[in-house]
């Protein structure tokens, strides 16, 4: 048999099979149309939420490093949504941590493992470990969270702008001490 006559043939007994039975006809166009007033009728009582748009934190990935990657989940672990553009979504920032007393520590203890080739570097090693065994065990030191953010870091920004904190809560904040034995 061609296509074309095998096609009628069906088409024909579909046909004639929906004309008698009529019931079933009504009830197979009449089930989805009812659902689809359904939906009408729930989208119309309940309008659609308009939300700001979000711009959430950067986060490196393992390929920029250990210390952005870890940085970046320890810091961004909430993953909040921010109405304004954070600082790190310019293309070409991995993270906003570059400057940060820990990057900076990882980066002058790279800088004298890389150079021990040269007689002072092991004193220099020496000179850093017993500053930083001195710094373990003070604990009269007034650091404050303020010490350890960068000048152009915009955190007070990011509390008082899209948390809506007050300005002066967000100064008490930054004042707040730092015990480094805790941390």
């Amino acid at each position: 048999m061609a296509f074309w006559t095998q096609l009628g043939l069906l088409l024909w007994k579909n046909f004639t099979y929906r004309r008698r039975q009529t019931f079933q006809l009504l009830i197979e166009v009449a089930w989805p149309l009812f659902i689809f007033f359904i939906l009408i009728s729930v989208r119309l009582s309940y309008p659609p939420y308009e939300q700001h748009e979000c711009h959430f934190p950067n986060k490196a990935m393992p390929s920029a490093g250990t210390l952005p990657w870890i940085q970046g989940i320890i810091c961004n672990a909430n993953n909040p949504c921010f109405r304004y553009p954070t600082p790190g979504e310019s293309p070409g920032i991995v993270g906003n941590f570059n400057a940060s007393i820990v990057s900076r520590l990882f980066s002058d203890a790279r800088r004298l493992l890389l150079y021990s080739q040269q007689d002072t570097s092991i004193k220099d090693v020496q000179k850093v470990l017993g500053k930083l065994r001195k710094l373990g065990n003070s604990s009269g030191l007034d650091l404050k969270l303020r010490d350890f953010l960068v000048d152009n870091e915009t955190f007070s920004d990011f509390l008082h702008h899209n948390v809506s904190m007050p300005s002066s809560a967000v100064e008490e904040l930054l004042d707040a001490g730092v015990n480094l034995q805790q941390v």
